[in-house]
């Protein structure tokens, strides 16, 4: 995919645009661009599918959260329930999906937290944040590529591993710090 008429982007003329790379998860685009200071520069800029980050949150104020090996960062993370939002589907629904899927919990009462935006200055990867409560265990059924430890912890702590950067995925932090204040 190619744009070649110039349009505004804010302070900014994209001149150009070109999709350099491509799959079903991720599109890198390469625009050739004029920078707010009038020179011309290059930008790229990554667009991730877009995705849902959940909570769940027992009466007692445990949450539930992933533990598992992820292949970006090169390490095993704590965090959120987090997965990419399916054509035709909405976020509620993905949200529910990767719930149960990660580690087999279905909510009675869901709370939409708004979106974060992890990154913004190079990757375009909006993320739905919910609270999911009233909650009930099923089995789980993770995709192939995920070896997820399903790990209960009291919000206090999880609110202390943040603040501690121990928790450091940004939906998660974000998620965790609003359910504290809010719940």
């Amino acid at each position: 995919m190619s744009q070649s008429t110039p349009r505004r982007h804010g302070p900014w003329t994209i001149n150009q645009s070109a999709t350099v790379y491509q799959d079903p998860w991720i599109r890198v685009c390469r625009d050739e661009v004029t920078r707010p200071d009038g020179k011309p520069g290059t930008h790229s800029v990554v667009h991730l599918k877009h995705g849902v980050s959940v909570l769940a949150i027992d009466q007692n104020r445990n949450v539930y959260l992933t533990e598992e090996f992820h292949y970006g960062v090169g390490r095993v993370t704590l965090e959120s329930v987090s997965g990419g939002i399916e054509p035709g589907e909405d976020s509620e629904s993905t949200a529910r999906r990767e719930l149960k899927e990660e580690i087999g919990i279905v909510a009675n009462r869901w709370t939409d937290l708004g979106v974060c935006d992890p990154f913004t200055a190079s990757v375009v990867s909006p993320t739905k944040l919910y609270l999911a409560e009233d909650i009930r265990h099923e089995k789980a059924a993770p995709e192939g590529t995920e070896l997820i430890r399903c790990v209960r912890i009291p919000l206090a702590d999880a609110v202390e591993k943040v603040l501690r950067s121990e928790i450091t995925h940004a939906p998660s932090c974000l998620l965790i710090l609003m359910a504290d204040r809010i719940r």
